[in-house]
């Protein structure tokens, strides 16, 4: 009996994504001679309809019949709805929150599934094909600057006419992830004047290579960086000071692209009332860290809100405004996630592999993963 790989519909708010499109869905089955069933509409907000899964080889069923299949793929943690439904032995892998949500790893460790996390994915070359945050975050950083520009009542980019010339826009990227480069390659090409910040000093090199300057302040960066990458959360003195230091910096600038996260933390702290204050009527902040609770003294998640004439928007989803690609991109890292894991038919359990062991959350009852575990 083949393998079966179910994709349900996802049920979030806003959520435009597919877990699997056709052409992914395709080549697995081409390669692995897998069963896939894709619950009936689920690509239709990623412009993917039912025949074209169809076409692919992939077999159109109820939500039930997808959520039962032994290897379920989601883009979104499921809903208790969809938890109840699945059975001991299953395999669910999709963004499962479990820093930010523990609670939703305890509730698939009761079903008895196998639950892997595609954001504790480890940073080491062997999985850059399966980093689907770092594929997402790509998308929301380009999304943020282009909704910075459509909202800015101003240009851009230099611009001389006959009745005179206009001076590039200012932008500030606070925090220089994936998100904050592909922003600030974002702004220089629409053509601002573009600054970077980051905690970091580690990615100054990287800011710089964009064309971007390098917003260095005067405090004790050492220390600031995990093994992974990410920024550590810092001591409360250096906390603190940032927003002060950033203040004079954030109010000469008309855009500010704000993306720093701590995984598994509120968001740092990092624009202060005083700052937004500071800055030009009509500017415009975009904080990407509003799921988070924001980095921005003034940020309401979910919402766009107006103080001392600055335009603060926190999206919750940006890369659900570009669901063809996203669904594209987060569909391939999912692929190679499994594919690593595939093999005699069957999806194998190996946590002598350090992907699979990184990502594992739950498995055969308990909460496996140490981090998860302590805020369980």
């Amino acid at each position: 009996m083949a393998l079966s790989i179910g994709v349900p519909a996802e049920t979030k708010a806003g959520e435009t994504r597919v877990a699997l499109v056709p052409e992914v869905a395709s080549q697995l089955i081409d390669r692995y001679d897998v069963d896939v069933l894709v619950e009936s509409g689920a690509g239709a907000k990623a412009l993917h309809g039912d025949v074209d899964y169809e076409e692919a080889g992939a077999r159109i069923v109820a939500r039930d019949e997808a959520l039962g299949a032994k290897v379920v793929l989601f883009v979104q943690p499921p809903v208790a709805e969809d938890i109840q439904q699945l059975q001991s032995g299953q395999v669910v892998i999709g963004f499962l929150s479990p820093l930010d949500e523990p609670a939703m790893s305890q509730q698939l460790a009761e079903r008895g599934v196998t639950a892997l996390s595609m954001e504790l994915v480890p940073r080491i070359s062997r999985a850059q094909k399966m980093d689907a945050l770092s594929a997402m975050s790509s998308l929301g950083g380009y999304r943020a600057v282009l909704t910075a520009a459509h909202t800015l009542p101003r240009f851009f980019p230099l611009l001389t006419t006959a009745a005179g010339t206009i001076k590039p826009a200012n932008v500030l990227v606070l925090g220089a992830g994936v998100a904050g480069l592909q922003a600030i390659a974002t702004a220089k090409r629409l053509g601002a004047r573009v600054a970077g910040y980051d905690i970091r000093p580690a990615v100054k090199e990287e800011v710089q290579s964009l064309g971007a300057g390098f917003l260095e302040l005067e405090i004790d960066t050492e220390d600031t960086q995990t093994e992974g990458g990410y920024a550590k959360e810092l001591q409360d003195e250096i906390a603190e000071r940032q927003p002060e230091l950033l203040a004079p910096h954030i109010g000469r600038a008309d855009v500010v692209v704000s993306t720093a996260l701590i995984p598994g933390r509120p968001a740092p702290r990092l624009i202060s009332e005083e700052a937004i204050a500071g800055m030009t009527p009509g500017s415009v902040v975009v904080d990407l860290a509003a799921p988070n609770g924001g980095n921005c003294d003034l940020t309401e998640p979910g919402a766009t809100v107006t103080p001392h004439d600055v335009t603060i928007i926190g999206p919750l989803n940006l890369p659900a405004e570009m669901p063809v690609h996203a669904s594209q991109l987060y569909a391939k890292t999912l692929a190679a996630f499994v594919e690593e894991f595939v093999a005699d038919g069957a999806f194998q359990i190996d946590f002598q592999d350090d992907i699979f062991s990184g990502a594992c959350v739950a498995h055969e009852g308990q909460v496996v993963h140490d981090r998860v575990k302590e805020l369980v």
